[in-house]
């Protein structure tokens, strides 16, 4: 004898998946979403042209033999500038950037691997920012198009003086050494006074140039100087940490554009160095004396970077 259960027809749940995506595709989205999406979209065409052009057979037994010893440079660097990023949050780019060019990389390949791998930890950290509502839309917008455009400018003019690495490099570690004195700066001073800050868009612009120049920077040059002029600490930090994933991917694009990707074996090793340092940093944040930390990143990078000026200055005399 059939149940009533049997006579009953399943019903489908067609319907009901399609009635989602109709709401989901309906949502009103702001104008920030908008932006990440569009450029979620663009950094996926950009990858999948890369990964179908050139992740051949041929090409990856070509990559795997010119693979060498000198890696191993680059995951300790990754691993190094990880867990100083983590345990202070912030100085991941000022520090790897000093570490590669004491190793004889030059200024332009180091930043450029560097905002490469960046764009991995930056896409997290600010896609999380902005989960958790972290994000000041307004600051975000005022912020995002002239710290690319800076990042843009900042990138072309450091890969087209690649020629004159020698000379570049003692500069660049002047304002590596500028980087090292706001880092112990920020460790000693407690409090700020506040002052009206109107122009944060050459802010952006300025501190996404430095960036790019540099290797690093725009956390520490743009974050310290809004917080110090009296915006919230939260939404300052979510907002610069968002928009600086704009600012490494637009910087990446830029350097692979005019110098190619020839520097793979250094992104791959700050990639590696950091995914391993990443859990190790997440324990010892909490643990880990941050204002003991920060004095001595301070110094460890003045030091290297006043090596960099010394061994450099005979270019200029």
């Amino acid at each position: 004898m059939s149940t009533q259960l049997d006579s009953t027809p399943n019903k489908p749940k067609f319907p009901s998946f399609l009635k989602a995506i109709n709401i989901i595709w309906k949502r009103e989205r702001s104008i920030t979403e908008v932006i990440i999406h569009i450029s979620n979209a663009l950094a996926l065409m950009i990858v999948g042209h890369l990964v179908f052009s050139y992740l051949t057979a041929e090409n990856v037994i070509a990559v795997f033999n010119t693979v060498n010893s000198e890696i191993l440079y680059y995951v300790l660097g990754g691993f190094i500038a990880q867990m100083i990023d983590g345990a202070l949050g912030m100085a991941y780019g000022v520090t790897a950037t000093t570490f590669l060019m004491s190793v004889g990389i030059t200024p332009a390949t180091a930043s450029a691997s560097v905002h490469a791998s960046e764009v991995f930890t930056s896409g997290v950290s600010g896609y999380m920012h902005l989960k958790f509502g972290n994000v000041n839309s307004k600051l975000f917008k005022t912020l995002v198009i002239p710290g690319v455009i800076g990042a843009i400018l900042g990138a072309y003019v450091l890969s087209s003086l690649e020629d004159y690495a020698g000379y570049i490099k003692p500069i660049v570690s002047i304002y590596t050494l500028f980087l090292g004195a706001i880092i112990i700066r920020k460790a000693l001073i407690k409090r700020q006074e506040k002052r009206q800050l109107k122009k944060v868009g050459w802010l952006a612009l300025f501190g996404g140039y430095l960036d790019s120049i540099g290797g690093g920077g725009w956390g520490p040059i743009v974050s310290s100087t809004l917080i110090a002029s009296g915006r919230h600490p939260k939404y300052t930090i979510g907002s610069v940490n968002l928009t600086e994933f704009f600012v490494s991917l637009a910087s990446s694009i830029t350097f692979f554009t005019v110098i190619g990707l020839g520097y793979w074996q250094v992104i791959a090793g700050l990639i590696l160095g950091g995914v391993v340092a990443a859990p190790i940093a997440a324990r010892l944040a909490n643990k880990l004396p941050v204002k003991s930390m920060m004095i001595l990143v301070g110094i460890v990078i003045i030091i290297v970077s006043l090596r960099q000026i010394v061994l450099g200055a005979g270019k200029f005399f």
